[in-house]
């Protein structure tokens, strides 16, 4: 029996593209931001984009299925908590 180790690679990939669900559901249901990093959100978004693009120039699939699947929700987050962030800072002005 062989092993092929692009099984690795999709389930790392599946692995750290739900990690980002629990999160995003939790933002849905209370529209609470405020405990979450803007600066790592962002950093992590881009850091996501990048993979997912230096998946595409390797037709790497499990890399660009799991990096856009992981994009959904962190751009959703990242969306939500600069909202918040611009909505704080009027209502305070």
């Amino acid at each position: 029996m062989t092993f092929d180790i692009v099984v690795i690679g999709y389930f790392a990939g599946f692995c750290t593209a739900i990690a980002q669900f629990p999160q995003a559901i939790k933002v849905i249901k209370t529209n609470d931001t405020k405990s979450i990093s803007l600066g790592m959100y962002f950093i992590m978004t881009l850091g996501i984009t990048l993979w997912f693009l230096y998946g595409v120039l390797l037709k790497n699939l499990p890399m660009i299925i799991a990096n856009g699947v992981c994009l959904i929700p962190s751009v959703y987050i990242l969306y939500i908590t600069i909202r918040n962030l611009i909505k704080s800072k009027k209502l305070s002005s």
